[in-house]
């Protein structure tokens, strides 16, 4: 029982953790506008922990949230990292290294090149915006989308070793 127990504020404390380190390099890639490792890590997180993948997410999301205000521009965050997370979750468990890293790696990017398609739906709701505005704010945000993709791309390469590196970290025992 104690050991039950132990387990749990352990998992606590690692996925604090690992949704702050979103949250960190979030703010350490300000400097460079829809490039930073949310995706990647989303993407590592869910390999690795699948279902409790949520809680560092989340702790991410209302991280961003305290720190930079509850306002509309973060309703959407309460779903968009959550559609990477499914789909992620979608993929098979025990795909070759061979075939994982370009599929992650693409996974990550197709977030990037749709977040904007993905944000939409609550941006069309909180502004009223018909179908023809809300196609307009998807189109003008096309080009930020597409930088956004080719971060992701880029730190999607990492996915599969950092996924076994936490694996190693968090229970060496059973690591690949």
């Amino acid at each position: 029982m104690k050991k039950l127990k132990f387990q749990r504020l352990a998992d606590i404390i690692i996925f604090a953790m690992l949704g702050t380190i979103m949250f960190v390099s979030k703010i350490l890639m300000e400097a460079f506008p829809n490039i930073h490792f949310i995706g990647m890590l989303t993407v590592v997180y869910t390999v690795v922990y699948r279902k409790k993948a949520l809680i560092p997410i989340y702790v991410y999301v209302f991280l961003n949230g305290i720190y930079a205000g509850f306002s509309p521009w973060w309703i959407p965050y309460l779903y968009v990292w959550t559609v990477l997370w499914a789909v992620t979750m979608a993929l098979p468990k025990n795909m070759s290294k061979k075939t994982a890293v370009p599929v992650y790696a693409v996974v990550c990017a197709l977030h990037g090149l749709c977040f904007g398609i993905i944000y939409a739906p609550a941006q069309a709701l909180m502004f009223h915006l018909n179908f023809k505005a809300t196609v307009a704010w998807i189109a003008a945000g096309i080009p930020f989308d597409a930088i956004h993709a080719l971060g992701n791309l880029a730190a999607g390469l990492l996915i599969v070793p950092l996924s076994e590196a936490l694996r190693k970290v968090h229970n060496p025992k059973t690591a690949k």
